[in-house]
């Protein structure tokens, strides 16, 4: 099993050959606490000479100080690197390990098995072939068994192995075995999940992991390691339609254009025809290029460069597709979404979007439910906290090339991240477009908002003033108002207060609702800048990613924030509703700057310090901002500087 090949001491170039075309296997390991996933993977290390003589003193040396078997070694140590684990004797982080065999190369992903950290095994599972899901023979069937199973199901994972470890426990009960295996089966047929090889064993003692158990002679199929040597997953991808999203163009000079990246699915050869989307352009391919030449053809896994017979737009995040089996295009689809942030889900809030080489911004829906996966009832849910799985609808900034994530994971599958701290907080899998976005389409009118803007010689924009309560947003922004209505410019105050009378006053104070009435008031914002006017806004705004929305909603040079800049301590002073003496009294649920945070502008185009300036005075400066950026005519000059 181990690489004791004849041609090591013959022929190394042909032993390396040889080794680097071996077939790779990406596979998990997953299970509930304690069920033996480490151990498992540190036995198959070990049995597969991959450990060096160093790393088996540290081993021995381990097993002595902090392992669990007594004198023998703790194979679970191998892979459970974390301090914290070793402590606890737990996996929580994703530990991936290399071995390999004389037939096959693997990757294996040690995921953790603690609900808390189901995000750390949905990563381990997005780029597997198949799982290893592990149970203890005295324990059977528990609710993370569950858990991960359904999750291998939703990630598309067609091969799994149920190891019921630990069956020198139970003295290698065949009974024992076979009643798990029947508890499993009736749960894998409610959620889809076939192609299940059953495996009785001892990851401890080294039973049916490499060979065959002579304890358990009742058993007659495959051990582990047999198993995954000869399990065929390579043709999956292979039979799929052609897939390559464009990672770079590569122009090195004026003679050459080749669209480079890795084959998601599919096979290709000189002549097939193409289409690259979302444009739907299509051209014949000409070459296949890599480093070590030309290839007469290309299959799923293989990173090539590819040339087209003549030009044709394609851009990095493209997808080029077999003409004939072409992707599908939208902006707007249902989804299933992993929540994998201590943050919730907020529906409204603009995430980027990651599918293939392609980002985009997204903003979702509430979610149509979410869903129990322990017993895979829909409940209804208005956000996702961590580890949560929902049903949400996508609506996309512009259209991106798809498939269903049942037809293939690679298009199929995106994540989502934060845009202002670049983490990642989810992961999805695209369901169908939805037909509605093929219903509307945008209507060209004659009358935009430049001929608007020009009728009333201003320059549309949005004033967003900002701050926490009592900053004197609203007053302000008031006096603003009313010097320009007086030199007859065309406007409108947005304030916080007054919207939620009428257009939110459906929303309430939680960070969901926060977040839709943002969404809602930069919406109508829009609006009234197409409309030509100077529309000033007036809202707490906490979050720095909705002000974002808003900005991004509009052109350059028609937002302009605003930081009222009051601190807390003044503004709690001021208290001019008397919120914040409720609050602290706790009977104001909810509100900024004591139980809510509020984020503060990082680069307003201007901040006021109402410490400093009066309200005068800030309403003559935010005024004299607008007329240095060229928002009013320059015939106008002597009339504004009246103001």
């Amino acid at each position: 099993m181990s690489h004791s090949s004849d041609l090591i001491g013959s022929d190394i170039l042909g032993y390396l050959r040889a080794h680097e075309h071996k077939s790779l296997l990406r596979f998990i390991t997953c299970g509930s606490v304690d069920d033996g996933k480490s151990t498992l993977i540190g036995r198959l290390l070990y049995e597969s000479k991959l450990v060096y003589e160093d790393q088996l003193a540290a081993l021995e040396a381990d097993s002595k100080k902090v392992g669990t078997q007594g004198d023998n070694l703790d194979f679970a140590l191998l892979v459970d690197g974390l301090a914290a684990e070793r402590e606890q004797g737990i996996t929580i982080d994703v530990a991936y390990r290399f071995f390999s065999t004389e037939r096959r190369k693997f990757i294996v992903a040690d995921t953790p098995g603690h609900e808390q950290y189901t995000r750390n095994m949905v990563t381990g599972a997005s780029t597997a072939d198949l799982a290893v899901i592990l149970l203890d023979a005295r324990k059977g069937v528990l609710t993370q068994t569950r858990r991960h199973s359904y999750i291998v199901s939703l990630l598309g994972i067609r091969h799994v192995v149920v190891a019921v470890n630990k069956m020198d426990m139970v003295e290698w009960s065949q009974e024992r075995f076979d009643q798990i295996v029947a508890q499993y089966h009736a749960f894998a047929a409610q959620i889809g999940l076939h192609g299940i090889t059953c495996i009785p064993m001892s990851a401890l003692c080294g039973e049916n992991i490499t060979s065959h158990s002579a304890v358990m002679p009742w058993y007659t199929g495959p051990s582990l390691m047999e198993h995954l040597e000869t399990v065929v997953v390579e043709q999956d991808n292979q039979a799929k339609p052609f897939r390559l999203p464009v990672q770079w163009v590569n122009r090195p000079n004026q003679d050459f254009r080749g669209f480079a990246g890795m084959i998601a699915s599919g096979r290709i050869a000189p002549g097939d025809r193409l289409r690259a989307l979302p444009s739907g352009h299509e051209a014949i391919l000409s070459r296949i290029v890599t480093h070590d030449g030309d290839l007469p053809h290309a299959v799923a896994g293989q990173s090539v460069t590819l040339t087209l017979d003549r030009e044709i737009d394609v851009s990095r995040g493209d997808v080029l597709v077999a003409a004939a089996q072409p992707a599908s295009v939208a902006d707007q689809f249902q989804a299933t979404l992993i929540w994998m942030h201590e943050q919730p889900l907020l529906p409204g809030r603009p995430y980027l979007l990651k599918v293939g080489a392609r980002t985009v911004t997204a903003t979702l829906s509430a979610p149509r439910h979410k869903i129990n996966v322990n017993t895979l009832e829909q409940q209804p849910a208005r956000q996702l906290e961590l580890n949560e799985i929902g049903v949400c609808n996508l609506n996309l900034d512009r259209s991106i090339a798809f498939d269903p994530y049942v037809d293939n994971r690679e298009t199929g599958g995106f994540i989502l991240i934060d845009r202002l701290s670049n983490d990642t907080v989810g992961a999805g899998l695209l369901q169908f477009a939805l037909r509605r976005a093929d219903n509307i389409h945008w209507q060209a009118l004659d009358v935009n908002k430049r001929s608007r803007s020009t009728l009333k010689h201003q320059r549309a924009c949005v004033l967003w003033f900002t701050g926490l309560s009592g900053s004197g947003k609203s007053t302000i922004a008031n006096l603003v108002e009313k010097r320009l209505h007086a030199n007859g410019r065309h406007t409108y105050l947005l304030d916080g207060d007054n919207v939620r009378h009428g257009l939110n006053k459906d929303l309430g104070f939680t960070d969901a609702d926060r977040v839709e009435n943002i969404r809602r008031v930069a919406e109508v914002s829009r609006l009234m800048v197409d409309a030509g006017l100077l529309t000033l806004v007036s809202f707490i705004s906490p979050f720095r990613a909705e002000r974002q929305l808003a900005r991004d909603l509009l052109g350059d040079g028609e937002f302009f924030e605003v930081f009222i800049d009051t601190p807390l301590a003044e503004a709690e002073r001021r208290d001019p509703k008397g919120l914040y003496r409720k609050a602290r009294a706790g009977e104001l649920k909810h509100f900024t700057g004591i139980d809510s945070p509020y984020e503060a502008p990082e680069n307003p185009e201007i901040r006021i310090d109402t410490t400093e300036l009066s309200a005068e005075l800030a309403a003559e400066r935010i005024i004299s901002m607008l007329h240095d950026k060229g928002v009013f005519d320059s015939d106008d000059d002597s009339a504004l500087a009246a103001l």
